[in-house]
């Protein structure tokens, strides 16, 4: 597991992009055959990727868990952003289609993640944050998830949201997630930004083809400062800093959000012409 110690509200203003991107910004997530997880102390949350081939490769827990099993104390969220495969939790199977997605409760102690084509692998997304009771582990097929369309072909922000790890559909403790997929021709992940001081967020921006790039935008809206992207990393973002980018193309993400409040539009938004 690899750690991403955060800089603080006052630090980042002076700091390089290499040290930036260590701060915040995850190794490539997918490797075949592989799970790379990463730890960050953004809210304490943990970050993985995992790319399961011809064998299952099974949750680990780790020292710096003080953990018997990783969903000890943990809840999880995954999405699938690759070919189909299933997820046993504790001998229940749930299949999962791309975009699927499936919530990991508290106290789930045995996780096997399969692909059904080593040729065409799984690809699941994990998010995990501390956990204070037990739910239920969900499924969420992509179809079941409440989806949203926002932004205009105008302002280059036409999307579509798919929410499904919230409440109405999964009683989670704080964990929100779901994906966002802009329409083509459109550029800018969320617009106006934003940011939530009662949680922090961490997006993973996939689906962008080779060569292009998200210019991921954090700090305050006094101090922003960017940092271009490739595909299938994520980038964590403390509640003082604002959530904002845009691509040199189309593209998704998955965001997920810890924290006291579960409302998606519990936002405080910023005007553009305000960013400095």
């Amino acid at each position: 597991m690899d750690f991403m110690f955060s800089a603080d509200i006052r630090s980042y203003k002076t700091m390089r992009n290499d040290e930036l991107r260590e701060a915040f910004v995850t190794a490539p997530l997918f490797e075949s055959g592989k799970i790379n997880l990463t730890y960050t102390d953004v809210d304490r949350a943990v970050i993985g990727g995992i790319t399961p081939a011809a064998d299952a490769i099974q949750l680990p827990t780790h020292k710096e868990l003080a953990a018997d099993y990783f969903c000890q104390r943990r809840e999880a969220g995954v999405i699938n952003i690759g070919g189909p495969g299933r997820i046993e939790v504790d001998g229940a199977s749930y299949d999962m289609a791309n975009r699927d997605s499936l919530y990991i409760a508290k106290e789930s102690q045995d996780v096997q993640f399969y692909s059904d084509d080593t040729a065409n692998p799984a690809k699941y997304y994990l998010v995990s944050y501390p956990a204070h009771r037990v739910t239920k582990t969900v499924h969420v097929p992509k179809s079941a998830a409440k989806f949203i369309e926002l932004g205009s072909q105008e302002t280059s922000n036409e999307r579509t949201i798919f929410q499904s790890i919230r409440p109405g559909i999964v009683d989670s403790c704080q964990l929100v997630m779901g994906i966002t997929e802009l329409k083509s021709g459109s550029v800018w992940n969320t617009k106006p930004p934003h940011t939530h001081f009662r949680r922090t967020e961490i997006y993973m921006y996939f689906d962008l083809p080779e060569g292009e790039k998200v210019f991921h935008l954090m700090g305050q809206p006094t101090e922003v400062r960017t940092l271009p992207l490739d595909s299938e990393v994520a980038v964590a973002s403390p509640s003082w800093s604002i959530h904002s980018g845009a691509g040199t193309t189309n593209y998704a993400f998955v965001w997920a959000m810890g924290g006291e409040n579960q409302e998606f539009d519990d936002m405080d938004h910023i005007q553009v012409s305000d960013l400095r």
